[in-house]
């Protein structure tokens, strides 16, 4: 489990099944993407997403407002897909865009400066710059784990 937040944790469906784990963590939200998980005393959301395929705009808005709502509510949030890199990462970017008002690829430095391996397939984030109306550079998103000195 990767905190890229106080408020926000990037994990894999096999912490989700760790009550101890998510205790000690004081997770008290779940929005999960792989598999429905529902630890008790942890309020949660599953969303059906598919790793590698295109998101649509629905889908993004209710697991994004959910992530925003617990915040809001005072609830640390795990979001988390099978491995933890790919689908569970393009909701936490997208996320901290809108909590922080940071760009896209703003948000997925913010995330992989934290939680390198974190790295949405391109599918996704095509998605996440179509809905958001963003350049979709994919090359761009890859060297946000460069540090910022590398970057040209």
């Amino acid at each position: 489990m990767q905190p890229i937040r106080p408020w926000l944790l990037i994990g894999k469906y096999r912490e989700t099944l760790d009550s101890d784990l998510l205790a000690r963590a004081q997770v008290g939200a779940l929005l999960h993407l792989a598999a429905r998980v529902e630890p008790p005393d942890i309020t949660t959301l599953y969303l059906p997403v598919e790793d590698g395929e295109p998101l649509d705009a629905t889908t993004l808005r209710r697991g994004v407002d959910f992530i925003l709502a617990q915040r809001a509510a005072g609830k640390t949030v795990l979001v988390a897909c099978g491995a933890g890199i790919s689908r569970s990462t393009t909701f936490a970017i997208a996320a901290l865009k809108e909590a922080e008002g940071l760009s896209l690829l703003g948000a997925a430095r913010a995330v992989r400066r934290l939680h390198a391996n974190g790295l949405p397939h391109m599918a996704l984030w095509s998605s996440l710059c179509a809905h958001y109306g963003e350049p979709d550079d994919y090359m761009a998103l890859i060297r946000t784990a460069e540090p910022e000195s590398e970057q040209g």
